[in-house]
């Protein structure tokens, strides 16, 4: 797995999302390596890891994560979140605190769970990474990109970064749209044992802000945070999501 360090100051872990890697925070990363020491991780499969072999399922990812970096503040996009809340649950002693951006407990809708999308729409992903994976990655970077201030912007910043450190490969990309579609972390909040910040995009169309707000309410030790955004926050308010970051860093236990 392939891991880049910046910076110097307490040690912060960045995951990325579905279809994407570490490069896509780098408005985000500039800012935070003045003030931390930010590891930022090419997931199984992804970016440098493209060759990575290993399981992208988020509990045995975030443990063999966690042999790799020193304790630290986790900070998961969306795919990216299901593993840093599996590592704050999993390996507290390992985690100071999780933040989580645009990231739910569960993505999937029931009857019991509004707060998502319906499955039908991630089978159709699912399918179409079968019949054409690079035109479903750019519906799903569309989709991304929606309610966003700036639509075109944010979606032309997804499209110049996802395949920048290569193609993702296609084993992991079905793997994660698996584990999108089936992770249920929802009955697991109460057992948190670290600080959380739930960092939310107002408009966005994969996590709506009320899936964050209702996982901050079941969350001892929890934050919530809305922007005027929609499902990649870091794009257009690095600065805002920087100084979230580094408040609730300083206020986490040693």
């Amino acid at each position: 797995m392939h891991i880049e360090t910046l910076g110097s100051g307490p040690d912060l872990v960045l995951l990325h999302g579905w279809a994407m890697h570490a490069g896509i925070f780098a408005p985000l990363s500039e800012r935070l390596a003045k003030t931390f020491r930010v590891h930022l991780v090419d997931l199984p499969g992804h970016g440098y890891s493209r060759d990575d072999l290993d399981n992208l399922e988020p509990a045995p990812c975030a443990a063999m994560l966690a042999k790799r970096v020193p304790r630290a503040l986790w900070i998961g996009w969306s795919l990216g979140g299901i593993v840093a809340l599996h590592a704050a649950l999993d390996r507290a002693d390992h985690v100071r605190g999780i933040a989580m951006i645009a990231s739910s407990p569960r993505f999937v809708s029931t009857p019991d769970w509004p707060h998502a999308v319906k499955l039908e729409i991630f089978e159709q992903f699912d399918a179409g990474l079968r019949n054409d994976w690079r035109a479903t990655i750019e519906r799903f970077l569309a989709l991304e990109a929606l309610g966003s201030e700036h639509t075109q912007a944010c979606l032309h910043e997804l499209r110049a970064r996802v395949f920048e450190r290569g193609e993702p490969a296609l084993a992991a990309l079905e793997t994660g749209m698996h584990v999108l579609e089936t992770t249920d972390l929802r009955s697991r909040l109460p057992q948190l044992a670290v600080p959380s910040l739930w960092l939310a995009g107002r408009r966005d169309r994969l996590v709506p802000a009320a899936a964050m707000r209702w996982s901050a309410q079941h969350s001892p030790q929890s934050r919530f945070v809305e922007f005027a955004s929609g499902h990649a926050p870091f794009i257009g308010h690095a600065d805002e999501i920087a100084m979230e970051l580094t408040t609730f860093a300083q206020g986490l236990p040693p």
